[in-house]
């Protein structure tokens, strides 16, 4: 989507000057991949318009595939603004119904370029979009499965964009059919009721995912999969500039530690670093690191706490 950004803080009411940006969970994670020098592709429908093609040769322009985007004639791209009441108080407001996006339907998806990849990764927000988009994504779930492809999925509910029981019971039928799920303590409450982050693994194990990270935001977060469980610390940084997108980089922190293959807890530490260093930067995707300087983040951030 395209994001507005005011260039002062309060109500939105009272803005008046606008940086427009490239944002949306799946496109920030898909970024921060490619950062880290994995390869990544995006499957989605935009708008034949100014912003689908801002959109397009910005995600292209950071080494993202888009050989699977579709461009629509007859729907928009899709806008959200950003309100910032302060450092810790970010409001979103979405502008997407009958966006391009709402139309992406089951043969949009190619099962050849599914059976290509080496793990599906998706979100709540694609099935809130629409019946058609739902569909779509539990298709490309079933041919990931069909080819032994890794699913991970990350909850990313948005209450402002549909039905909380539909929602529910949609995350439910997708975690049961997931490898990996990635919620934060909110999504987890929502989701069970509860925001003790062990009974929330417990539940998402439960329904059927091997694994469950569950992000703690500033805190870090807790995983549990097969026999391994375990709490990474988060990371510190002197002021949380913008934490909106913190959970995709945190996202493609674990996603690029999995396609490593480094254990689960190493894995996890990473996607906690990536998330700190996102948090640290106005907008969803300026923060997200290159390897190199996600490693020597890390680094410096272990010897500072060896030096206490």
């Amino acid at each position: 989507m395209a994001l507005f950004t005011p260039n002062e803080d309060g109500p939105l009411r009272y803005a008046r000057n606008y940086q427009v940006r490239i944002a949306g969970a799946e496109t920030n994670t898909l970024i921060g991949l490619s950062k880290l020098g994995k390869k990544a592709g995006w499957i989605t429908r935009l708008g034949k318009d100014e912003f689908g093609a801002m959109i397009l040769s910005s995600v292209r322009g950071e080494g993202v595939d888009v050989s699977q985007v579709k461009l629509d004639d007859a729907a928009p791209t899709g806008l959200f603004f950003k309100e910032r009441k302060s450092a810790a108080k970010v409001n979103v407001f979405y502008y997407r119904t009958l966006s391009a996006a709402s139309f992406l339907k089951k043969c949009d998806i190619d099962e050849q370029y599914i059976e290509k990849a080496g793990l599906l990764y998706i979100t709540g927000i694609t099935p809130a979009l629409s019946e058609s988009a739902s569909d779509a994504v539990f298709y490309a779930v079933e041919l990931a499965k069909k080819h032994n492809k890794c699913v991970v999925f990350d909850p990313n509910f948005r209450k402002k964009l549909w039905d909380g029981e539909r929602a529910r019971q949609t995350m439910f039928e997708l975690i049961k059919r997931s490898d990996i799920v990635l919620p934060g303590l909110s999504e987890g409450r929502f989701l069970f009721g509860t925001a003790d982050e062990k009974k929330i693994a417990e539940a998402i194990r439960g329904l059927g995912a091997e694994t469950a990270i569950i992000k703690l935001g500033s805190k870090g977060a807790y995983y549990a999969g097969g026999n391994e469980s375990g709490y990474a610390e988060g990371y510190q940084i002197q002021a949380a500039a913008d934490p909106v997108g913190a959970g995709d980089g945190f996202a493609a922190g674990v996603l690029s530690g999995l396609i490593d293959q480094i254990p689960l807890s190493e894995a996890v530490k990473r996607g906690c670093a990536v998330g700190a260093m996102v948090a640290a930067v106005n907008g969803d995707i300026e923060g997200l690191p290159d390897r190199e300087s996600l490693f020597a983040f890390m680094e410096q951030s272990d010897e500072e706490d060896v030096s206490r």
